[in-house]
């Protein structure tokens, strides 16, 4: 009985995913607010509770995240993430700063103490990889100027957190500086491991893999990115870097052949994944919180926003490339989900979980919306604004463009980077 239900139910939620991604596919906006929003009817509190398929659509879940990242890797090679590195990592600093200190004031402005402050700092600080990367891949942009950019920043947020997790998670133990030193240390030596294998021998890697049976191909590249990752995550690493960099390792034919098998997996888990998240969210925990999240993500969009228009920019990425690397890079979700959880265990404040839970919800239902419409937002009131302004020209001089037409910039950058990759 109980496996008919498990049958019925996740039978339902897959029925029910790809009706919601048909919708979507016509109104041509991104599905993932569609799978939140489902997963709250039918979690924790909801219309109709499910329970049986809970564990699996877990295990599904976190399945899903891997896979999103993998593919993500597959996308550029480990000189490209070398390369990316060196050059983005004042974006990193940038990104911290600009991301992590709202949520540090904000909890001391509640009252929540030093640890509470450090955990909503890392809340509001890091991007969601997960929803990025399905982002993109929705609105066809992995290719474009700005997402090695934005990718970069992921990078380096995700490799960040292989420093953050074992400090916060010891500041909630409250263990002593030695342990925790320890903890860091190895999971450092971890993730600088992984790199190395990545970068040094990615080519023997790709070559250990290859195979002309796309069976063969499947099973040992997913085989091989799952046991990476959970070595990761059992070493206090995220299991998505370690995912991500399987992905880096592998190039040429075996990187294209994986992509194109694993694409309906990546697909299926990840849509799994947002409604597991909806699911163990109580709609009943979220109006109390909801004024004090809302204005929280107003804050960081913008200083998202902020922080992937400043590193376009300094990458040399035309200015609609700019807008659109700040409005990707706006949603949070599942490392915020992990570090709220975290706190909420160790039990040092109970508000900062459904705090934590609407922000995250609040970002990750605008997160799409902003990567959509960040940049033309930003031409519609940039063309606004100098119609605004007298004409500083002479009676008979020539007569400007009309309202609506592309500027000069706008007009290079198509020249130069063509339809739906300008820079």
């Amino acid at each position: 009985m109980h496996s008919a239900l498990f049958l019925i139910e996740f039978g339902a939620i897959l029925l029910g995913l790809g009706l919601l991604g048909r919708v979507a596919g016509r109104l041509k906006f991104s599905p993932i607010p569609l799978y939140l929003l489902a997963g709250l009817a039918f979690g924790k509190g909801g219309l109709l509770p499910m329970g049986a398929s809970e564990e699996f659509v877990a295990i599904g879940a976190e399945i899903g995240v891997i896979l999103l990242l993998l593919m993500l890797g597959l996308e550029y090679t480990a000189s490209d993430l070398v390369s990316h590195l060196k050059t983005q990592y004042p974006a990193g600093l940038v990104d911290f700063g600009l991301n992590a200190v709202p949520g540090a004031v904000a909890a001391v402005l509640m009252g929540w103490g030093s640890v509470a402050a450090v955990v909503l700092a890392g809340v509001t600080w890091i991007s969601s990889s997960g929803v990025i990367a399905k982002v993109m891949g929705d609105l066809g942009r992995v290719g474009n100027r700005e997402t090695p950019v934005v990718l970069s920043i992921l990078v380096l947020e995700d490799l960040a957190m292989a420093v953050y997790l074992p400090i916060v998670t010891a500041l909630l133990a409250g263990v002593s500086l030695a342990a925790g030193s320890a903890t860091l240390a190895i999971a450092l030596g971890v993730a600088g491991a992984v790199l190395f294998v990545a970068v040094r021998f990615g080519r023997v890697i790709s070559r250990f893999v290859s195979s002309d049976d796309p069976e063969k191909l499947l099973l040992v590249v997913l085989g091989l990115t799952l046991l990476v990752a959970g070595i990761a995550q059992q070493l206090q690493v995220s299991a998505a870097v370690g995912a991500f960099l399987v992905g880096i390792a592998l190039s040429g034919e075996v990187a294209e052949g994986t992509h194109t098998l694993l694409s309906p997996l990546r697909d299926l888990f990840a849509a799994v994944f947002f409604v597991f998240f909806g699911l163990h969210t109580d709609p009943a925990s979220i109006p109390p919180v909801l004024l004090p999240a809302l204005a929280l993500a107003v804050v960081t969009t913008l200083t998202k926003i902020a922080t992937g228009y400043w590193a376009a920019k300094r990458a040399a990425i035309g200015v609609k490339g700019r807008w659109r690397a700040g409005g990707t890079l706006v949603a949070r979700g599942e490392f915020s989900i992990v570090i709220a959880g975290l706190a909420v265990t160790a039990g040092i404040e109970p508000a900062l979980g459904p705090l934590a839970t609407a922000y995250v919800l609040i970002l990750v239902v605008i997160g799409p919306l902003t990567a959509r419409y960040t940049e033309p937002a930003a031409a519609w009131v940039g063309r606004r604004l100098p119609a605004r302004r007298p004409s500083p020209e002479p009676v008979g001089a020539a007569v400007p463009s009309p309202a609506g037409s592309p500027d000069h910039e706008q007009v290079r950058e198509q020249t130069v980077s063509g339809p739906g990759n300008d820079a």
